[in-house]
C-alpha cells in the first residue's frame, strides 16, 4: 500500500512457471484479483480474467501461432445490442451463440471488446492482451526478480538496478524512480494502485513517492518492459518530471474512477526523450498530457516558467480514454516551450468526449490567458480512428504554435462529432491526406475547422501515391450475393481487404457474399440490413500506404414506401412536449402543448427552455438500397423510420470544467429501403444544450451526408386532422 516499502529477495533460480513457454500460455492470476463477468478460453483452455479497475477487466496471454478466442459474458443477453472488437482495422468479427462469442486472432494484438457506442466511464470492456513469450529472466548482481503472486508494497530501484516481474505478479503500490539513472523494469508484471487521493476533487497531479503507477523525478536512462499499470485512483498514471531518456516497450495502462477525470495516461513536466512503443493505454483523462511544470492551482503556480519538454516518439499503439484529449499540450497561463513529439502508426480506439474549456479532440493545445511559449515539429502521422470526437482544438496567444502536420489520418466510420479551431498565433498547419471513409478532406470547411484570432489557413497537401479508393458493383446486395471490389490502381501497390465479417482478401479486383444481414457489430439482425465496415489498405513496396472505408449493407428485409394520393407540402410537421427530464422519455405517454411546420429539423418552443420535440413526416429515398443513418445530438435523439427504430443516441453525458451543456453523442444504423416517401419519426430533447439533432445519411450513389430539407416533405395539415 501507499507509503510502505516491498522488501524483495533475489531469487538466483528460475521458477518453473517462467520457464520456456509452449506456443499458448496464459498468465496467471491470483484469487483475490479475478472476475467473474467473463469466462474466457484459448484453444479451449480457460485463461483467468483479471479486474482492472471501474467496470473494465482483461486477460493476458502469449502466443506464437494463431488461436481461437472464446469470450462468455456473465449478465444475460449481455451481447445481445451487438459487439464492436476495435481496433478496426484488424477486421475481426465474432460469431455468437447466446453469451457467447468467438473469434480467431492470427497474431498477437491488443483489443478493447464492449458492446457498440459503449465507451464511456461506465461502460463494461474487456482487454484482451495477446503477445509472444517475454524473455527469460536476467542475472547478475543487480537483479531483482518479483515472482508470482501478490506483493503489497512499492518498487524503489536504485540506479543501475534491473527488476524482473515475472508475469502473474501483482504489485500493489507504486513504481518510484526518483534522482535514478541506469534503471530496467522488465518482464510481465502488474502493479495495481489504489492511492489516498481524494475522488472528488485533483490531488493527482502530486510530484511524490507512492502517487502514481508510475511515478519519476530526475530520473534518466529508464527501460520499462512489459509492465501492465492498474489505476483505480483520481491520480495521474504514469508521471515524469524533468526526466529524461525513458522507453517503453509493450506497455499496458488501465485506469478508470468514478469521477471519470484527473487520470491522464502518461505526463511529461519537462524533460522529455522518450519513446513509447507497442503499448495499450486506456486513461479517464487525457491519454499523454504535456507541461514545463505542474506545482498546484494558485495563481503563482500557474504562472512560474516550466523546463522544456522535447523528443518525444509514440508508435504502434493503441489509445482509449473515456473522456478528454488523445494528446494535449499546454494550459491557460501556462510557460514553457515544447519541440519534436510525433504520434505515428497507432489506432485511435476511443477519442474523448466533449469538453472542458476547450473542446477534445485527438490533438489539443490550449495556450489562453497569458500562456506563452514556443511550440513546434509537432506530427501526427499514420492514425486510424474509430471512435472519436474533432480533429485539432490548437489556441495559442502569444507566440508561437508552428510546424503541426497531420498526415494519413483514417476516420473508419463516423464523421466529427465537433468542430475543430485554430485560433491566434498559429501557422504552418499542414493536412495532407485526411480522409472520412473513402472521401479526402481538401478545405477548412470539410474538415469542418474554424480559423479565428489572426492564425493563417491550414495548407491542405492532396494525398501521394498509393490512394486507396474503391468501388462496388451491384450496390444494392443481399446475403449470399456475390459482389464485386475493384480498388483504384496504384503503381507498385499491393491490396488487402477486410470484408468486415471476419474475411479478408487479396488483390486489385476481388469478389465476396457476405454471410448475413447482421453486420459487423452483430447488430443488424433486428432490422434485416446488416451494416459491414469495409476496410482497403493499400501499400507500396516503399511503404507507403493508404486506407478507405465504406459501410455496405446487406438488405434481407426491405422496406416498401408508402403509396397515398394525398397533398404533400415540404418539410416536417413537429410537436412541443415540455418537461424536465434528464433524458428522452417515451413521448407516446407525455402530451405535447402545441405544434408547427418547418423545412427540416427545426422547431419553435415559444419560451419553453426544457422540453422534448418530435419531428414527423416523410423522407423521400432515391433508389433501392441499404441506408446507414447517423444520428447526432446533445441531449438525446431517436430516429424511427417505417416504425422501426434506427438509431437512437446514448444518454447525456455532461461537459467538465464549466462547459455548459452536454456534450455530443452519436448512434448509426441501417435499414433496407425501396425508392420513395417513408414514414420518419424524429425526436430531440432540449434539457441541457442548444442547437437540434444533426441526420446524416448514405446509400447507393450517396456519400456521407447531412439529410438535406428537399428530402423532408408531409401530409397537408388539414389532412392529417381529418
Amino acid at each position: 500500500m501507499p507509503g510502505n516499502r516491498l522488501l524483495l529477495a533475489v531469487f538466483l533460480a528460475v521458477p518453473i512457471a517462467l520457464r520456456a513457454a509452449p506456443r499458448t500460455q496464459a498468465v496467471p492470476v491470483p484469487a483475490e484479483m479475478r472476475s467473474s463477468d467473463y469466462t474466457v478460453t484459448v484453444n479451449g483452455k480457460p485463461v483467468d480474467v483479471t479486474w482492472a479497475a471501474a467496470s473494465y477487466d482483461f486477460v493476458s496471454f502469449d502466443m506464437t501461432r494463431p488461436v481461437t478466442v472464446e469470450i462468455t459474458a456473465a449478465a444475460p443477453g449481455f451481447w445481445d445490442r451487438g459487439v464492436d472488437i476495435q481496433p478496426w482495422r484488424l477486421g475481426l468479427r465474432p460469431t455468437r451463440t447466446g453469451q457467447t462469442i468467438r473469434f480467431k486472432l492470427d497474431a498477437p494484438a491488443k483489443l478493447s471488446i464492449s458492446r457498440p457506442g459503449d465507451f464511456l466511464n461506465r461502460a463494461h470492456m474487456l482487454f484482451v492482451f495477446a503477445g509472444v513469450p517475454p524473455p527469460p529472466p536476467p542475472t547478475g548482481a543487480n537483479v531483482h526478480i518479483v515472482p508470482p503472486g501478490i506483493h503489497h508494497g512499492s518498487l524503489n530501484p536504485k540506479s543501475g538496478d534491473i527488476y524482473y516481474l515475472a508475469p502473474g505478479a501483482y504489485i500493489f503500490g507504486s513504481l518510484n524512480l526518483w534522482n535514478v539513472k541506469d534503471v530496467k523494469v522488465l518482464g510481465r508484471g502488474t502493479i495495481v494502485y489504489e492511492g489516498p487521493q481524494d475522488p472528488n476533487a485533483d490531488e493527482g497531479w502530486m510530484q511524490k513517492p507512492d502517487w502514481h503507477c508510475v511515478g519519476a523525478l530526475n530520473a534518466h536512462n529508464v527501460e520499462i518492459d512489459g509492465l501492465t499499470c492498474i489505476v483505480r485512483a483520481r491520480t495521474w498514471s504514469i508521471q515524469m518530471k524533468d526526466s529524461t531518456g525513458f522507453v517503453y516497450d509493450d506497455l499496458r495502462v488501465v485506469g478508470g474512477n468514478p469521477g471519470n477525470a484527473n487520470q491522464d495516461g502518461m505526463d511529461w513536466l519537462g524533460g522529455g526523450d522518450t519513446v513509447v512503443r507497442n503499448a495499450f493505454i486506456r486513461s479517464s483523462d487525457d491519454v499523454f498530457a504535456m507541461q514545463g511544470n505542474w506545482d498546484g492551482y494558485t495563481e503563482a503556480d500557474m504562472l512560474r516558467p516550466g523546463h522544456d519538454v522535447n523528443n518525444i516518439l509514440i508508435e504502434d499503439s493503441e489509445l482509449s480514454t473515456s473522456i478528454s484529449n488523445i494528446v494535449r499540450a499546454g494550459w491557460p497561463q501556462k510557460i514553457f516551450n515544447s519541440s519534436n513529439f510525433t504520434l505515428r502508426d497507432s489506432d485511435i480506439l476511443h477519442g474523448g468526449i466533449g469538453a472542458c474549456g476547450q473542446t477534445f479532440g485527438l490533438f489539443g493545445f490550449w495556450g489562453a490567458n497569458g500562456a506563452r511559449g514556443e511550440h513546434t515539429g509537432y506530427t501526427f502521422q499514420n492514425l486510424l480512428l474509430d471512435d472519436w470526437y474533432s480533429l485539432m482544438q490548437m489556441d495559442q496567444r502569444q507566440p508561437v504554435l508552428h510546424g503541426f502536420t497531420f498526415r494519413n489520418i483514417w476516420a473508419l466510420d463516423q464523421p466529427p462529432l465537433a468542430t475543430s479551431t485554430i485560433t491566434g498565433d498559429v501557422k504552418d498547419v499542414t493536412i495532407e491526406n485526411l480522409k472520412y471513409g473513402q472521401t479526402p478532406v481538401k478545405t477548412d470547411a470539410e474538415v469542418p475547422l474554424f480559423i479565428s484570432g489572426g492564425a493563417p489557413p491550414a495548407q491542405f497537401v492532396a494525398p501521394h501515391d498509393p490512394v486507396a479508393a474503391f468501388t462496388v458493383s451491384p450496390p444494392v446486395f443481399a446475403p449470399g450475393q456475390r459482389v464485386v471490389f475493384t480498388a483504384q490502381r496504384s503503381p507498385n501497390a499491393h491490396y488487402e481487404w477486410l470484408f468486415g465479417d471476419g474475411t479478408h482478401a487479396h488483390g486489385r479486383s476481388v469478389h465476396h457474399r457476405f454471410p448475413d444481414a447482421v453486420g459487423t457489430e452483430l447488430d443488424g439482425a433486428a432490422n434485416g440490413a446488416g451494416r459491414f465496415r469495409v476496410l482497403l489498405h493499400v501499400a507500396d513496396d516503399a511503404g507507403n500506404e493508404d486506407w478507405a472505408a465504406q459501410n455496405l449493407v446487406a438488405v434481407a428485409r426491405w422496406h416498401r414506401a408508402v403509396e397515398s394520393a394525398a397533398p404533400l407540402v415540404p418539410g416536417l410537421t413537429w410537436k412541443i412536449y415540455p418537461g424536465t427530464w434528464t433524458e428522452l422519455p417515451d413521448l407516446r405517454t407525455e402530451p405535447w402543448v402545441f405544434s408547427g411546420e418547418s423545412r427540416s429539423l427545426y422547431s419553435e418552443p415559444q419560451g419553453f427552455t426544457r422540453y422534448a420535440t418530435a419531428w414527423d413526416g416523410l423522407l423521400d429515398i432515391p433508389a433501392d438500397g441499404g441506408y446507414t443513418f447517423y444520428l447526432l445530438s446533445r441531449d438525446g435523439a431517436r430516429l424511427v423510420i417505417d416504425g422501426v427504430e434506427v438509431a437512437k443516441t446514448g444518454p447525456p453525458f455532461a461537459q467538465v470544467c464549466g462547459s455548459p451543456g452536454n456534450a455530443t453523442r452519436f448512434d448509426v444504423g441501417s435499414i433496407g429501403l425501396r425508392a420513395g416517401k417513408h414514414t420518419l419519426h424524429l425526436e430531440g430533447l432540449h434539457s441541457a444544450s442548444e442547437g437540434e439533432p444533426r441526420l446524416l445519411w448514405e446509400g447507393p450513389g450517396l456519400p456521407l451526408t447531412d439529410v438535406p430539407p428537399a428530402a423532408y416533405s408531409h401530409f397537408r395539415r388539414d389532412e392529417l386532422i381529418r
